[in-house]
């Protein structure tokens, strides 16, 4: 039998997914978590075989509550479903170990499918949301960068920025500048919808 914890903030699909995964003989959704922070304790408690985590969950996205897992329940492997399949998502989820990434979209058949397949040592990723991944390239974005620009993307003024990002003023311009050149938009709102509709931030 594997052994499931099932998270989503989105109570209706939460249960419908933990019931359909429950009709198969070889599935047991042990619990169930609605956000970040209670998905990394209940996977904690129960220690599961797979987690299936919602990509985006207050608290805490699918991919943080991946890499926490993965350092304190490393017997415990991640399928993140989502429907935000962006290209940046992807790439993040496998650097933080997940397992398996597909979109809500698919059946109730295929994320038993997935489930199995991680449970047995094996991965699972969408084949139209690999392709995607392969021909969006990897973000031209620096790390900092992406942070100074994820910060930027709230509306916040420089000087915010700079004191929540810990840099100076004219460090969080020289990011901000630089990102929007590499990303080839004409100011910091530009490059913040692009970056976003590519999942680099």
């Amino acid at each position: 039998m594997i052994r499931v914890v099932l998270a989503d903030d989105e109570t209706l699909i939460r249960d419908a997914v933990a019931q359909l995964l429950d009709l198969e003989d070889d599935l047991d959704v042990v619990a169930v978590a609605g956000d970040g922070p209670q998905a990394v304790t209940t996977i904690e408690r129960h220690r599961p075989d797979v987690a299936v985590l919602d990509l985006q969950m207050p608290g805490a996205d699918g991919i943080e509550v991946a890499e926490r897992v993965r350092e304190t329940v490393p017997g415990c492997v991640v399928v993140i479903v989502t429907s935000h399949g962006r290209p940046g998502y992807l790439k993040k989820a496998l650097a933080a170990g997940v397992r398996g990434f597909l979109p809500k979209s698919v059946s109730a058949a295929v994320l038993a499918g997935a489930v199995r397949q991680v449970a047995g040592g094996g991965r699972y990723v969408d084949p139209e949301l690999a392709a995607d991944a392969i021909s969006a390239g990897d973000s031209p974005l620096t790390a900092r960068e992406a942070d100074v620009l994820e910060l930027a993307a709230e509306g916040a003024p420089v000087d915010e920025i700079a004191r929540r990002a810990a840099l100076a003023p004219g460090t969080v311009r020289n990011y901000l500048s630089s990102a929007v050149a590499k990303l080839g938009v004409t100011n910091r709102h530009e490059a913040v919808r692009l970056a976003r509709a590519q999942g680099w931030i």
